[in-house]
């Protein structure tokens, strides 16, 4: 399968891992060693300001901190829009990127025009990611930089979903149970 890094993988309506259900992942590295993405659309009951104020440069102090995903969750990942995309250590599409960790030469947040906050991150291994493509586990979607940055999160699923349009529109309208419709 041919790299999908910088699509989005928006959880299909038979995925049943509670870590992935109604999820949208931003795919920000995938090779043959295997895929890294980050979850877009789960806020976390914390903010920047409560969790890691020395982020307080890169975002505002009420933002939410997202949950990246299952992997990970002590560790913070920063996807920033760059002035200049060289700078970030991984671009997942156009200039929208993960920040380099480690100590930086410039002050924090030079040339970041946007960024948001995750705890943790998804990851697969090697071919896992392509066969849950192929089985039907995910749909694909180019990523726009509103989805990196949509400033309601957890309704990014359906407002995806509703995008492509046809038969993803009539699945953005599903009931979370449909045995209660």
């Amino acid at each position: 399968m041919d790299s999908v890094r910088g699509q989005l993988l928006i959880a299909g309506p038979t995925l049943e891992d509670p870590n992935f259900w109604r999820t949208v992942v931003l795919v920000v590295e995938h090779s043959e060693a295997g895929a890294l993405g980050l979850v877009l659309n789960r806020p976390s009951e914390s903010t920047v300001a409560e969790a890691v104020p020395q982020l307080l440069e890169l975002a505002d102090a009420d933002d939410d901190i997202l949950v990246g995903g299952p992997v990970g969750q002590s560790a913070v990942i920063v996807l920033a829009d760059f002035e200049a995309p060289d700078e970030a250590a991984l671009i997942a599409f156009d200039s929208v990127g993960v920040l380099a960790g480690g100590a930086p030469t410039d002050p924090l947040g030079a040339g970041v025009r946007r960024a948001r906050i995750f705890a943790g991150h998804t990851g697969w291994g090697p071919g896992q990611l392509d066969y849950e493509v192929e089985r039907g586990d995910w749909i694909l979607e180019p990523a726009r930089y509103s989805d990196a940055f949509a400033p309601e999160p957890s309704e990014l699923w359906t407002a995806v979903l509703e995008r492509k349009g046809g038969s993803y529109a009539l699945v953005a309208r599903m009931p979370e149970d449909p045995t209660l419709n």
